[in-house]
């Protein structure tokens, strides 16, 4: 289809308008990049311009910093040359910066002085990597040693003036307590005040870290060794001074603190054996009911009070030791390097050690030798002090843990000792009681209870207070036991079997020993005297209990004893009541008259009975039976045998014409015999 004329025209011209201003903007933006150009180009001109200046500039500075960098490095090696310098040139003026005070020593002055001795310790250092050959070096090598001798003179001093002995009273509130039941308050040792063991301290330490030397170690030891020892035999001391029949010596360590309490119980004795010293001596002089005894057993003769004394206060100084050393050991921690502690610990006790084993074996050897002369009581010595030793035993070996083994083996040589001792005496006394001989002159007239028998049962009384010592001491002697595998039963038995075995020896002897008696009754009343008083001692005691472990019928065997010995005493009354016994006397009818044959054999009756009665009451009355219960017994049962015998006799002829002087023959009324029968054994009447 065809396009109109106007329309072509016009598309023309839009076109040609179209194209007209496309132009424009082409022509426009050529302008645009010439001018881009050269602003570019303007700019390139410009930074180039700027980069020659940078470099012309580079140039110049970089030498500039260089030679300041340099500047700044020779200034630092300068400062520290002068500052190394000033440190070397400090060394060369220690010695005479720190001589007066070295000299002077470091009393009063202990922080100063070290500070001194730091200086010269590290002059002497310097010199020595430096300047080996420097006269300096000498110098600040005799200061330095000048001020160790002085810091060593200085610990030396310290530890001489203010260590002091632990005083008798402190030491026992020390150990007073543990038999208290009440808590206290701790008792506690100062052995240094705390400012001088601060000291005493910080010497140790430069002496060790600083002056590599250990004697010191060694003044500390034999000073602290003094002080234990004579704390020790200071205690004893006091014992021996000031103790009494009435218990330990004591008097309150700090009075200020206990005002409320004006007197404090003397500490608990571990062992008692006054009372049976005393009585040992006192047996030793008079029987029973005073008469004279006799035995060959030797009792104490005015040495048990001393012994007594010597016991408590070994048995307390023990005690002592084991406290103060174990003082000692923490105070030595303190001060003593640890690896010399045990070491310097070994020496220090030694002395205090040594001297309570050897009086502990002098109180074996004199209970040895006591055992020789026969003196049984003296060993009681023995039993309170190994019964101590052993209970105390389990803390020794703590303290002494870790010293040498001749030292942790010295108790347990001492126990052994001592167990062997009591050992030998319980057997030997055993022997002797067996062995005891039979002299006349020893034995009691009077029938009374012998010597023998009372010191052998106050002998076994004592084993009762330790039973379980004792029975160890026989166990120890056993080949099928060892010291550690016997049971506490085993030695009960032991025991038990032991004290029967007395007993045993006991009863032969005096079987034998009342054969001297020429009177059959007068053995009778020996025997009886004796077995009484065995048994009535052992139920009094509670020994029967230990008896019946192994004998359950010796109270009843000893009960037939006494018994038998009853009758055989009545016995001796048969020769005068067999005169007017029934069985003898004459037959006659009643109301005929007697033959002179029938009054002369009852003049003999009345008579035998009358010379008889009065003989065996002159005799017997000057015997003794001490037990009273006893003696009434056996009167009462006399008299009414007597009284019946006689009564009946009486009744049958006092109406007799057998004599014109009755009087003469029936001298007694019945009840006048009974008396005469009640004032038998009882030489008042």
């Amino acid at each position: 289809m065809m396009i109109p004329p106007q329309e072509a025209s016009a598309r023309r011209r839009e076109i040609e308008d179209k194209l007209k201003q496309e132009e424009e903007t082409l022509s426009f933006i050529k302008d645009s990049l010439d001018k881009s150009d050269q602003l570019t180009k303007n700019m390139v001109s410009i930074l180039s311009s700027f980069e020659s200046r940078l470099m012309k500039l580079e140039n110049s500075i970089i030498p500039v910093h260089k030679q300041t960098e340099n500047l700044q490095r020779l200034q630092e090696n300068v400062e520290k040359t002068l500052s190394c310098l000033d440190h070397v040139i400090s060394y060369y003026h220690v010695a005479s910066d720190t001589k007066k005070i070295i000299r002077e020593g470091p009393t009063g002055r202990l922080e100063e002085y070290l500070g001194s001795m730091a200086k010269v310790q590290k002059a002497v250092e310097y010199f020595q990597d430096n300047s080996p050959d420097s006269p300096e070096l000498n110098k600040v090598k005799l200061l330095f040693e000048r001020g160790k001798e002085s810091l060593e003179s200085e610990f030396r001093s310290l530890m001489t003036r203010h260590s002091k002995v632990v005083s008798p009273v402190l030491i026992l509130d020390l150990i007073s307590g543990e038999d208290e039941l009440e808590v206290q308050e701790e008792v506690s040792l100062e052995h240094l005040p705390e400012g001088v063991l601060q000291d005493v301290i910080r010497i140790s330490r430069w002496l060790v870290e600083y002056g590599h030397n250990q004697d010191f170690m060694n003044v500390y030891y034999r000073i602290r060794s003094s002080m234990l020892d004579r704390s020790i035999k200071g205690l004893k001391e006091h014992f021996r001074k000031n103790s009494s029949s009435s218990g330990v010596p004591y008097s309150p360590a700090i009075p200020n603190k206990r005002k409320d309490t004006p007197t404090k119980k003397p500490v608990k004795r571990p062992g008692t054996i006054r009372k049976a010293q005393n009585l040992l001596k006192q047996y030793s002089q008079h029987g029973l009911d005073g008469k004279k005894g006799g035995s060959n057993l030797i009792p104490l003769e005015g040495r048990d009070d001393m012994l007594d004394v010597e016991t408590d206060a070994y048995i307390h100084c023990i005690s002592a030791f084991v406290r103060l050393a174990q003082s000692e050991y923490q105070l030595l921690t303190d001060i003593i390097p640890e690896h010399h502690q045990k070491k310097t610990f070994n020496s220090l006790i030694q002395d205090a050690l040594e001297g309570l084993m050897l009086e502990g074996e002098n109180i074996g050897a004199a209970a040895r030798k006591a055992i020789g002369r026969h003196d049984y009581s003296a060993v009681l010595t023995v039993f309170p002090i190994l019964r101590h030793l052993k209970q105390t035993k389990p803390e020794f070996d703590q303290v002494l843990q870790g010293t040498a083994v001749s030292t942790k083996n010295k108790l347990p040589s001492l126990i052994i000792t001592l167990e062997n001792t009591g050992a030998k005496a319980l057997e030997d006394f055993a022997d002797n009681i067996k062995n005891d001989p039979d002299k006349e002159y020893n034995m009691p007239k009077d029938g009374t209870v012998h010597e023998l028998t009372s010191n052998a049962i106050l002998f076994l009384q004592q084993l009762l207070d330790f039973q379980e010592t004792a029975g160890a001491m026989l166990a120890s002697q056993e080949t099928s036991s060892s010291a550690t595998s016997y049971s506490s039963e085993f030695s009960k038995r032991l025991l038990s079997t032991y004290i029967c075995k007395v007993l045993g020896n006991l009863q032969l002897n005096l079987l034998s020993k009342s054969k001297v008696y020429e009177d059959p009754a007068l053995s009778a009343i020996f025997l009886h005297n004796n077995y009484n008083y065995i048994l009535k001692s052992l139920e009094k005691s509670e020994l029967i209990q230990l008896v019946a472990v192994t004998q359950k019928t010796a109270e009843r065997s000893y009960r037939e004893h006494i018994e038998q010995q009853i009758q055989t005493y009545q016995r001796s009354w048969l020769k005068v009541t067999d005169y007017i016994a029934e069985k003898n006397l004459p037959v006659f009818q009643p109301g005929v008259k007697l033959r002179d044959k029938e009054r002369q054999v009852i003049k003999e009756r009345f008579k035998g009975f009358n010379d008889g009665l009065e003989e065996l009451c002159k005799i017997q009355k000057a015997w003794a039976i001490p037990d009273t219960e006893q003696r009434d017994k056996i009167r009462q049962a006399q008299k009414h045998i007597v009284k019946e015998t006689y009564g009946a006799f009486l009744h049958r002829y006092s109406s007799v014409p057998f004599t014109k002087n009755p009087e003469k023959y029936i001298k007694y009324r019945v009840d006048q015999v009974g008396d005469m029968i009640d004032r038998l054994f009882d030489t008042s009447a």
